[in-house]
């Protein structure tokens, strides 16, 4: 096996930490020797735990000497509460690192390389890069900015409509698609919806289907007039559920919502009284939030887009119609050039059942 395939080995231990690692990155080792080919892999599981490459040694043990280690992350060199994995690796005696990407943490941030470099240990980095940093966009903008990454998920008709005009939805998507985003779900932090998809549809927002464990993601609910009942699926689903409110909104509907087990936080508000999105995702990245799959309607849609706060969209595009007097996908923009509109840099166009699933950044 070659760099690039113990690398893609790594890449694949690193992704079973998704969405349970919050606020330290989802990282994956393996140690390989020339003779015996791959001894020993490892994956951080949670913040706290022992690290990648801490495991990948003690399952390696003796053998890990002369070897080299694969990272998806460039290894640590500070004491927080877990001791330094590039210390670790030298103490271990292996010859050679090779790590995908560096660590943006300012207690790292090549420091962990210089440290084995020091030591006498051969390194090499960017194997795979562009894979790795894909995982990493959540850790590395909140590392940042102190913001979560936000996708924007949506699922359209061929005519950009999201609902009926009764305002039925269910299903646009096919069942591949919708197992797709029970996937996604697992994988990330939080699940954010407006109070309209909650009092249409009632969905749970959970993460049904095979998973590594029994953990949900936060259910975020933007909620301005604390509208959201105290019945919802969403409070009484497992997991957690946090509504974000105004400033003004009646005392007695908080204490129900809170009652029932939601939490509740006061939010600002827009001159149209909308909550102020950009304001509730710098809560959320506050509590450590690194990453939101966005899942609500057209109006929660709209605005992020006009706030500038998705950095991702996957859109499921169904070969159904339903004609003008449809729901629009996305909500007002107010674009009145075609100048205006927001552009999309396509990052993959692919076939999810009979849907096509549209993935691409802002530009």
């Amino acid at each position: 096996m070659n760099d690039l395939e113990l690398m893609a080995q790594a890449l694949q231990r690193a992704r079973c930490g998704l969405g349970r690692t919050s606020p330290n990155p989802p990282v994956g080792a393996v140690i390989a020797t020339a003779r015996e080919g791959l001894i020993a892999s490892g994956y951080h599981h949670r913040a706290g735990e022992p690290h990648a490459e801490a495991l990948a040694l003690q399952e390696a043990g003796e053998r890990a000497r002369g070897a080299t280690l694969y990272c998806t992350l460039e290894p640590c060199c500070h004491h927080g509460r877990t001791p330094p994995c590039a210390q670790a690796i030298v103490d271990a005696g292996l010859a050679r690192v090779v790590y995908a990407v560096t660590d943006p943490d300012l207690r790292c941030a090549g420091g962990g390389e210089a440290l084995l470099r020091q030591a006498g240990v051969e390194v090499a980095s960017g194997v795979l890069a562009a894979d790795v940093a894909e995982l990493y966009e959540p850790y590395f903008k909140h590392k940042r900015t102190g913001l979560p990454f936000v996708t924007l998920k949506m699922a359209l008709t061929l005519d950009g409509k999201a609902a009926t005009k009764t305002g039925d939805s269910r299903w646009i998507t096919g069942e591949p698609a919708r197992a797709l985003v029970h996937r996604w779900r697992d994988e990330m932090d939080a699940v954010l919806v407006g109070v309209g998809t909650v009092l249409a549809d009632d969905p749970q927002l959970t993460a049904r289907g095979p998973k590594l464990d029994a953990r949900e993601p936060l259910r975020v609910i933007a909620d301005s007039l604390a509208r959201t009942p105290v019945t919802a699926q969403v409070i009484t689903g497992p997991g957690q559920c946090l509504i974000a409110v105004g400033p003004n909104v009646p005392a007695q509907r908080v204490s129900a919502l809170r009652d029932v087990g939601a939490e509740v936080v006061a939010v600002g508000s827009r001159e149209d009284g909308r909550l102020a999105l950009p304001e509730l995702l710098a809560l959320l990245g506050r509590r450590n939030i690194m990453s939101v799959l966005c899942e609500g309607g057209p109006a929660l849609a709209a605005g992020l887009v006009h706030a500038g706060a998705v950095d991702k969209y996957r859109l499921f595009y169904a070969p159904k119609f339903v004609g003008a007097d449809g729901l629009t996908g996305i909500g007002l923009l107010g674009v009145e050039q075609m100048s205006q509109a927001t552009g999309l840099q396509l990052r993959g166009v692919e076939r999810v059942g009979d849907d096509i699933l549209v993935t691409g950044y802002p530009q």
